[in-house]
């Protein structure tokens, strides 16, 4: 490879006999210009073309518009092209953020097509403005390789290895992706064009010996960056060199001084889109049509942390504000999870608000994590408090972002749960059992397959495997109240209640005992019963009554619910009563990102439930000791 007309013919053999180039040729003949036949000659012919088109009409803006209505046409998702997967997932999100059930109509689908289109236009046309302006002083051969690579990029995805290392990588976009195209960052894309030019000199210099180029530009060794750069991928390279950003580089993010900037309810979102450009972020508020959206439904906090100037730019963490409760909170980290630095700077924010109190747990759970982290990279032995917290024994590990945190798993898998669970658990390894025959009066915890004689044995932690199927128990009192206690006692809680919770409670079939009683509870799913393949309503409370569980006291409901915050969706098994709307229903209790729910399911007896369900049921007095 001699020059750079040579390069992108070895990265598109084809190039030379396209129609554009051809033409090109063609047009040099009816001139009476010389025509060629190399490729790297016709290509360059053609290059100088591109440059006279793209940037020979600095004047003339409608010339511009044409070219970015050319590339809109030539690689804009259409709206036939837009996925099923597209909608669903919209109608999930609404669903787990406490919005109900959103109907995919043709109007709704017509409203999702219009923003997917709206942002891959957007994101396509500032890779256009920028790469025809004077601020890109990169020669034409560059900024054509740049792009037509850039426009086969989709979404960006970030991800941590087990040390802890992140890495990131745009994914292939295909026809039907939905994701905007890459963001615009010169200093990135500078990065990506002088390495590539400095490789080209130096194989011009070796006539065509490929040389290993000198790592000047970024963090990793001469080797590595010269595997890399050898590889001449656009994609990789300008990932690396994006999230090698001074920035978000492990020293710029433990810079954590900055502000908070507020982007009230209704404003232009311009100004809030126009500050995360250029910046590796997951948050789907880079596009406008987004940020629109959401500041439609609630202000928007964005923290910024200083640049090397002392400028407070650096987007780190947002507050999505929803009808004025805190919808969501994002960071930077893989998932959109917060990254280790910034969780206090978080933490002293959500003070502010009145809902806040629920993330200072998330917070709290992330600064833990990362100090288990480190405790494990040193080779530091974990504590009972530790462990107890890693395997989720008490309460489950919050963040904030949409999956799980995977430094969880990572973590986990370098230990021994056999070796952890006696220090857990108080006990020694024979007072764990792991079937029927195994289980003594001196058994602490049971590991393995449900039985009748599991839940009359007062056996204190019961899994079917450990750590993940962990049956809860619950110890609350019952009793005492009216029913109209209860009910302020969940406002005064801020506990949603649904329509239908409402009338269940208001049913004359829902009583409560005259006077205070401590009850045990266990929460199980439909497969811990034994129920493989699902099962209705009267075989899983039939199931349940032959292992020894009852139904519970109908104001159960209320009464767990305003005991715990655990944020599992669970069902009260009570016996059902009818509402308003002439379905039996029993509760399910559950929480969202805008607070916990008391709300009911139907409950026909014929009615199937899968075996992932997780029911509530009571054991029996004479069980529970």
């Amino acid at each position: 490879m001699e020059s750079p007309e040579q390069f992108l013919h070895q990265k598109d053999p084809a190039l030379h006999i396209s129609d554009p180039v051809e033409y090109e040729q063609t047009q040099r003949a009816r001139a009476g210009e010389e025509v060629h036949q190399k490729p790297a000659d016709k290509i360059a012919d053609w290059m100088r073309v591109l440059e006279e088109t793209h940037m020979g009409h600095p004047d003339n803006p409608e010339v511009l518009e044409r070219i970015k209505d050319y590339y809109k046409k030539e690689y804009v998702i259409t709206p036939d092209e837009v996925p099923e997967a597209a909608y669903l997932l919209e109608q999930r999100i609404a669903r787990n953020l406490g919005h109900g059930t959103v109907e995919i109509t043709n109007e709704y689908k017509e409203k999702k097509q219009e923003e997917i289109i709206h942002a891959q236009e957007e994101s396509l046309d500032k890779w256009v403005d920028y790469l025809t302006s004077p601020d890109a002083q990169y020669p034409i051969w560059a900024k054509y390789w740049a792009f037509t690579q850039m426009v086969n990029m989709g979404k960006f995805e970030k991800a941590e290895d087990e040390e802890g290392k992140e890495s990131a990588r745009f994914a292939k976009r295909e026809k039907n992706t939905v994701a905007p195209f890459p963001p615009l960052n010169p200093r990135a894309l500078g990065m990506v064009v002088a390495a590539m030019e400095k490789r080209i000199t130096e194989q011009q210099k070796a006539k065509g010996e490929r040389m290993p180029v000198p790592n000047t530009s970024t963090k990793l060794f001469d080797e590595e960056f010269a595997t890399l750069l050898a590889g001449e991928s656009f994609p990789k390279l300008y990932t690396q060199f994006l999230i090698e950003l001074p920035a978000y580089s492990k020293e710029g993010l433990e810079e954590t001084r900055g502000e908070w900037v507020t982007y009230p309810q209704h404003s232009d979102p311009t100004p809030l889109v126009r500050s995360l450009d250029g910046y590796p972020l997951e948050w789907c508020t880079a596009n406008m049509s987004t940020a629109q959206t959401q500041l439609e439904g609630g202000d928007f906090f964005v923290y910024y942390s200083i640049n090397q100037d002392g400028e407070a730019v650096i987007p780190r963490a947002a507050i999505r504000m929803q009808e004025g409760s805190i919808a969501e909170v994002r960071g930077i980290a893989p998932n959109q999870n917060i990254d280790p630095f910034i969780a206090p700077v978080i933490a002293l924010k959500m003070k502010e608000f009145p809902d806040g109190a629920s993330y200072e747990k998330k917070s709290e759970d992330m600064r833990y994590l990362t100090l288990l982290e480190q405790k494990t990279k040193k080779g530091e032995s974990f504590s009972k408090e530790d462990l107890t917290f890693l395997y989720e024994v008490d309460t489950s590990i919050e963040g904030f972002g949409y999956k799980k945190d995977p430094r969880i798993k990572e973590l986990r898998d370098k230990r021994n749960p056999g070796e952890d669970m006696p220090m857990i658990f108080g006990c020694t390894k024979e007072q764990i059992a792991h079937n029927e025959g195994e289980v003594t009066t001196d058994t602490i915890a049971y590991v393995g397959t449900l039985s009748s004689k599991i839940f009359q044995s007062n056996i204190e932690h019961i899994y079917t495997t450990f750590p993940e199927g962990k049956l809860q128990t619950y110890n609350i009192e019952i009793g005492g109240k009216a029913k109209e206690e209860y009910l302020n006692a969940l406002t005064e809680k801020n506990i949603k209640i649904g329509t239908y919770a409402q009338q269940l409670l208001e049913s004359p079939e829902f009583v409560t005992l005259p006077s205070g009683e401590h009850i045990a509870l266990v929460r199980l799913t439909v497969f811990d019963l034994g129920l493989s393949q699902g099962a209705t309503t009267d075989e899983i409370y039939k199931r349940a009554n032959e292992w020894g569980l009852e139904l519970c006291p109908p104001e159960v409901g209320p009464a767990l619910r305003l005991a715990t915050d655990n944020p599992e969706w669970m069902r009260i098994g009570i016996k059902q009563i009818s509402v308003r709307d002439g379905y039996p229903n029993i509760f399910n209790l559950y929480r969202n990102d805008d607070g916990l729910w008391l709300n009911t399911s139907h409950a026909e007896p014929s009615g199937r439930w899968s075996a992932s369900y997780q029911f509530v049921f009571r054991i029996r007095k004479s069980d529970a000791g």
